[in-house]
Formats: C-alpha cells, sequence, structure tokens
C-alpha cells in the first residue's frame, strides 16, 4: 500500500494529474481519493466572506478529523466510507462511496500536504505549481459549467478567498513537496508512474 499526495492550488490541475498518473499504472492497482469529499457538511460562520459567502479555501473548511482516520484506514489497509460532497447546495449527500484500499492511493487535493500526521503517512508528495491566470481561467470555466455558479460570483470569490488562501496557506506547502510539477502533466505523470513502479518492485 503506497499513498501519493497531490497538491495544488483550486483550478491547478490535480484531478487531470491524477488520472494521468492512474492510466499509467492501471486503474485495477489504483484508486483515486479527493479532498473535496471532506468538506465540511455546514462550514465555521467565521469562514464566512463580508458578502455573506463561503470561504471553501481555508484549512477550517475541511473535517481533517474524519480525513486523518481515513487516511489511516486505507494506510493499514481498512475500507472506508467516503462521504459525497454536492458543490451546488454547499452540503454533503447522504450517500457515500466505498473505498476499498489498493495499491495505490493518489490522494488529490489543495490541502493534501498541509497536515502533518497526514504528511507522515505519504510515501510521495507533489506539488502542481501553475500560473495563477491559468488556474483562474480553469476554475472559471469548471464552475460555472459543473457547479453552477455564475460568472461575477467565480470572479468575486476568487479574489475574496481563492487568491488570498491560495498565498496564505496554499503556496508554503511546496515546501514539503519532494517535487513540483508544472504545466506540463504528462511527463510529470510518466515519471512519477515510473517512480510507482519502481516502488511496487522493491
Amino acid at each position: 500500500m503506497y499513498i501519493i499526495g497531490i497538491a495544488g492550488g483550486s483550478g491547478s490541475g490535480k484531478t487531470t494529474f491524477a488520472k494521468k498518473v492512474q492510466n499509467h499504472i492501471g486503474p485495477t492497482k489504483s484508486t483515486i481519493v479527493s479532498m473535496d469529499s471532506y468538506y465540511l457538511d455546514h462550514l465555521p460562520e467565521d469562514l464566512n466572506t463580508k458578502t455573506g459567502k463561503f470561504n471553501f479555501d481555508h484549512p477550517k473548511a475541511f473535517d481533517w478529523h474524519l480525513l486523518n482516520r481515513h487516511i489511516a484506514d486505507l494506510k493499514q489497509g481498512r475500507d472506508i466510507e467516503m462521504p459525497l460532497y454536492d458543490f451546488k447546495t454547499n452540503a454533503r449527500l447522504k450517500d457515500t462511496q466505498n473505498i476499498s484500499p489498493s495499491t495505490i492511493i493518489l490522494f488529490e487535493g489543495i490541502f493534501t500536504l498541509f497536515d502533518k500526521s497526514i504528511r507522515n503517512l505519504l510515501d510521495i508528495k507533489c506539488f502542481l505549481h501553475v500560473e495563477s491566470d491559468i488556474r483562474f481561467t480553469r476554475r472559471l470555466h469548471r464552475d460555472v459549467k459543473e457547479r453552477g455558479r455564475s460568472l461575477e460570483s467565480v470572479i468575486e470569490q476568487y479574489y475574496q478567498t481563492v487568491r488570498p488562501m491560495y498565498q496564505k496557506y496554499l503556496d508554503p506547502q511546496k515546501q514539503y513537496a519532494d517535487f513540483t510539477v508544472g504545466e506540463e502533466t504528462d511527463v510529470a505523470a510518466t515519471i512519477l508512474a515510473a517512480r510507482i513502479k519502481e516502488l511496487l518492485n522493491e
């Protein structure tokens, strides 16, 4: 059992990168776990912006207790019931997703390298460093198309929470990464997959 941590700002391509790595090592040997599933069902009121919007880019927006327990359970070879989060309603769904331990767990999210106890369970840690204008454009298209947001709300959220939280909390995670990935993720995914295959053969 190996757990690979993939961190990076919103819109940096973490999920896409994880899928590229999975394609190289095979879906039967790997499972993707998204940190987005571990948003709190009700965010603390002190995280609200001046206009009353949720701050999804603050560490306190996540259920760290459950996340720590689930990552530790997977590391020990135990099944978990991963929560499912609906960004259109900003709440968890009643259903959960059963995740069985696979040989490789690809754990991706904006704060996968933030918590020390979780970092200690990761076998490889990587950070996706993508320029802010590219991340913003990707986020804009995703939130409008997939999450039912308006153009104005996405722009407002970016300047109120996304940008300042990235500078304060997300970018510093680079110091914990074993390596940093740029915009060319195809080559990086091939290299990471090769290293994972080496681990499996050791």
